[in-house]
C-alpha cells in the first residue's frame, strides 16, 4: 500500500488551515514538504506533525514548544518526546485551571454588577 501524500491544498483543508498558515510552518522548519518542481507533497511524517501541532495550539502550547517536542523526537526519540509532552501538559492544565478561575471570578463580578444595576432601576 503506498503512504499517503497530501498535495499543499489536501494539507490546508484536511487541518482547516490558510495557506498563509502552512507555508509560515514550513518557513519555521515544523514540516518539510517534498518538492515536485512548484508542487508540495507532505508525507505521513508531515501529516503527524501536523496533527501535533494543531492539538498543541488548540491546547494553548507556543510553535516553540511544538518546536522542542519536535526536535526531542528526531534526536532522543519517542519516549523522550512524550515525557516532556506530560511535563507540559500539567503545567497547561494548572494554567488553564487558573484562567477559568480568572474568568469565573469576572463572569459572577458582572452578574453582581448587572443585578445591582437593574434593582436600582
Amino acid at each position: 500500500m503506498a503512504e499517503e501524500r497530501l498535495s499543499f491544498k489536501e494539507m490546508c483543508a484536511r487541518f482547516e488551515v490558510t495557506p498563509r498558515t502552512l507555508r509560515y510552518y514550513e518557513y519555521i522548519e515544523l514540516l518539510a514538504p517534498e518538492r515536485e518542481g512548484r508542487s508540495r507533497f507532505y508525507s505521513p511524517r508531515d501529516i503527524a506533525r501536523m496533527t501535533l501541532i494543531m492539538r498543541a495550539r488548540r491546547f494553548g502550547f507556543s510553535l516553540e514548544e511544538v518546536r522542542q517536542w519536535l526536535l526531542l523526537r528526531d534526536e532522543e526519540g519517542d519516549e523522550a518526546q512524550m515525557r516532556a509532552l506530560v511535563d507540559a501538559a500539567g503545567r497547561q492544565l494548572a494554567r488553564l485551571d487558573q484562567q477559568i478561575a480568572d474568568l469565573q471570578g469576572a463572569r459572577d463580578d458582572l452578574a453582581a454588577l448587572r443585578d445591582e444595576v437593574a434593582g436600582s432601576l
